[in-house]
């Protein structure tokens, strides 16, 4: 391994995304400065450790219990925001142990924490029009476990001056990939799909970010209903490679409003949870469908959401070929959302878990014929460690006080400081 540059600082990062499906811990050196302008990528970090630390499963059967609206009390809210905590400060001490790095080599952690509710857009409530989101997994306790300045509840922050808090990573995207000669979008396919959009040479004011829809989620609910828990996911997408797409069910799971909503937009387990693949089995029961035909189905309405995103909101209108005057394939309008925004993609960079189901990778490249389809691994960084990562730069961009929200991407007014820093107690 090459020699740690003068005056770099270690930094983890911790997310748990709507699958819950464990607590991915990342090891970041990070050199000084990160930037001196943002402007010109320069991304001094890198990746020095990566684990994925399981929940324990009576905090994750409960976390998806709240998270799909069941009527809880304040009470059970507040025990389980402390005892998400001590489960995210244990997994951070764990991955310390494994990478056998002290704690105290630590500058800071940056925890994502765990979304319970989310609502990008205002709406009314109390007389006035209301936004609002919690994610818990009080960063004050990971702070007294592993005695490491935390920074925790990013999203709030951007929310107050007008953004949908959502998404965040386009920040750790944008200094990743932004490249001077092409246009890239990055994809991370986790429970919901969220995409970062860079043309070519981008300012940091040209960088456009927002989920697309579901992501794994309804795959995910699907197989764990059919396999009776047995199985959490479609691996390597066997059960859907048994079936049969079924396109009346794809006609009207791709008729939701939600796709046809102008950027800035965020998605969760609020659209995509426990209702809406109850919608889908429903659907399967009345027209006895088989569940391999419903798991396939799903998986297509991933990539064709994904891909209907892009046409409609990002890549240009296609024109007739001056030499054939053939049409190329119509694109869909792109409604109220600024034509500015539109530029060619030559790369689609993927990462999450949906990054290794051949069967979205195969349908978004066919139907994006004119973009290369690759994944964060073949740039370097594992898919799954990526979200980690980018909230250890978020973190240590907090701890220096420097704002690290892209109000164009999220919808804010103006740059916002993200998160709330709790420091150890002193011995």
């Amino acid at each position: 391994m090459s020699r740690p540059p003068e005056g770099s600082r270690l930094a983890l990062g911790l997310m748990s995304g709507t699958s819950v499906d464990g607590i991915d811990v990342a090891l970041v050196r990070i050199a000084p400065p990160i930037r001196k302008k943002i402007s010109q990528n320069a991304a001094h970090a890198r990746l020095e450790n990566f684990v994925t630390v399981p929940f324990p499963s009576a905090v994750r059967a409960e976390v998806l219990r709240i998270a799909e609206g069941t009527r809880v009390s304040p009470g059970e809210i507040s025990q389980l925001n402390f005892r998400l905590g001590r489960a995210f400060g244990e997994a951070a001490l764990s991955a310390c142990r494994k990478f056998r790095v002290n704690p105290h080599r630590l500058s800071v952690i940056g925890s994502h924490g765990q979304t319970i509710f989310h609502q990008g857009r205002p709406s009314r409530f109390l007389g006035e029009n209301i936004s609002s989101t919690l994610q818990i997994g009080e960063p004050a306790v990971i702070a007294a476990i592993t005695g490491v300045t935390t920074v925790g509840d990013f999203r709030p922050a951007d929310m107050a001056v007008g953004g949908q808090g959502a998404p965040l990573v386009p920040f750790g995207d944008y200094l990743l990939y932004r490249d001077p000669r092409r246009g890239r979008a990055v994809l991370n396919i986790g429970g919901i799909a969220n995409v970062t959009i860079i043309p070519k040479a981008a300012s940091p004011h040209s960088v456009i970010a927002f989920d697309t829809g579901p992501g794994n989620m309804v795959i995910d609910a699907l197989v764990h209903h059919f396999t009776n828990g047995r199985r959490s996911f479609d691996a390597e997408a066997q059960m859907a490679s048994r079936g049969y797409l079924l396109p009346s069910l794809v006609n009207s799971l791709l008729a939701e409003k939600y796709f046809r909503q102008a950027p800035p937009k965020s998605a969760g387990r609020e659209q995509y949870g426990k209702a809406y693949v109850e919608k889908i089995l429903a659907w399967g029961r009345y027209h006895r469908a088989r569940p391999e035909d419903l798991v396939r189905t799903a998986t297509i309405v991933t990539a064709l959401s994904i891909a209907d995103a892009l046409n409609r909101w990002v890549l240009p209108p296609q024109r007739k070929d001056p030499a054939s005057g053939a049409s190329a394939p119509r694109r869909v309008n792109q409604g109220t959302f600024s034509r500015s925004t539109k530029s060619p993609l030559a790369q689609l960079i993927v990462s999450g878990g949906g990054a290794r189901n051949p069967l979205i990778l195969a349908q978004l490249s066919a139907a994006l014929g004119g973009t290369e389809v690759l994944t964060t691994e073949e740039l370097g960084l594992p898919g799954d460690a990526k979200e980690a990562f980018i909230f250890a730069l978020l973190a240590d961009e907090t701890l220096h006080g420097r704002p690290s929200n892209l109000p164009s991407a999220t919808g804010a007014r103006r740059p916002a400081l993200l998160g709330k820093i709790c420091y150890p107690p002193s011995h």
